[in-house]
């Protein structure tokens, strides 16, 4: 049981290699999904895999019977699959960002697109932000004159 499993941590764990060595940011976050998975496989395949023997330990005894598979990694795998999943969406958030603010996520063109944020093929966002009138400017907000005095 446990050479499937190994197979497939390894296959797991070198397409995410060959996805994190692109030069595309999202097939590195891709490549990153892939390799905390085949990591959290061979986590689990350490505490061994055992069926029908739990690791409870029995009343009255100080150790979980022969054979038992060991829960601390499987506690361990938890940890890391709740961490990954918080990496992953920062990620994707700072990869959204990225290609908002340059227009690409390749990593060759970033480097350029850092010095010109705003090339000729990716038109600048519109200003948010409303031009302010004379009479907002010159009151300092208030309506009421009894305020100021």
């Amino acid at each position: 049981m446990e050479v499937p499993v190994a197979l497939t941590v390894g296959v797991l764990f070198g397409s995410g290699l060959y996805l994190v060595l692109q030069r595309n940011l999202l097939r590195l976050v891709f490549g990153l999904i892939l390799m905390s998975g085949g990591v959290n496989l061979a986590l689990f395949v350490a505490g061994r895999l055992t069926r029908g023997i739990s690791p409870f330990v029995p009343e009255g005894a100080y150790a979980p019977p022969m054979g038992a598979a060991n829960p601390l990694p499987q506690a361990l795998i938890l940890t890391a699959i709740v961490i990954s999943f918080g990496l992953t969406v920062f990620a994707l958030v700072l990869l959204l960002r990225t290609y908002e603010r340059l227009g690409t996520v390749e990593t060759n063109e970033l480097p350029i697109r850092l010095r010109d944020p705003h090339p000729a093929d990716v038109s600048p966002p519109a200003s948010s932000v409303p031009h302010a009138t004379p009479s907002t400017e010159s009151s300092g907000g208030t309506s009421d004159p009894e305020v100021g005095s």
